[in-house]
């Protein structure tokens, strides 16, 4: 009898959990969270498939390389647009420096930023489907910083999804 009792009150005192879990409000975004968009860093980016290189001129002179998770490299290499929601792309910024061993060439010097775009119409329908992150150092960036996001891709390639990146094959 014991155990029966302690049994439902473990399954009754479970079931409690639960719905106060559920009934709670929205989970308070991550520390290491953009502001605007709640992104972080996608755990894992650093094994995903190469998209493209990229190079900023000055003043930011940066070698750029895109990663894609496996929705987003699958969409450029059947063109689809829009991007299909989960689409993840990660833009890693170097600034650029002579290398030592090979006058001519360029490479990666100092990290700059990394930079997340995520692809949710529900979570971000009013930035057409996409969420920002911009880091440096693993940290968000400042808000006035996020808030530049949209406006550029909008400006830019509202024709490519707000993607200004190119697969390259």
């Amino acid at each position: 009898m014991k155990f029966a009792f302690l049994g439902a009150f473990a399954v009754s005192s479970l079931a409690v959990g639960v719905a106060a879990s559920q009934s709670a409000g929205p989970a308070t975004p991550p520390e290491n969270a953009s502001p605007i968009y709640g992104v972080t860093i996608p755990e894992g980016y650093r094994d995903w498939k190469f998209i493209a290189p990229a190079q900023e001129a000055p003043p930011l002179d940066e070698l750029r390389a895109v990663l894609g998770n496996d929705i987003a490299v699958e969409a450029y290499k059947k063109g689809t647009l829009p991007f299909p929601d989960g689409s993840i792309l990660v833009k890693l910024a170097y600034k650029r420096k002579q290398s030592s061993e090979f006058a001519p060439a360029t490479v990666p010097g100092a990290p700059t930023t990394v930079q997340v775009m995520v692809k949710d119409s529900k979570k971000y329908p009013d930035s057409h489907g996409w969420g920002f992150g911009r880091f440096i150092d693993g940290k968000p960036v400042d808000i006035a910083q996020h808030e530049t996001c949209l406006s550029c891709h909008v400006g830019n390639v509202k024709d490519h999804d707000y993607v200004f990146t190119r697969y390259a094959p």
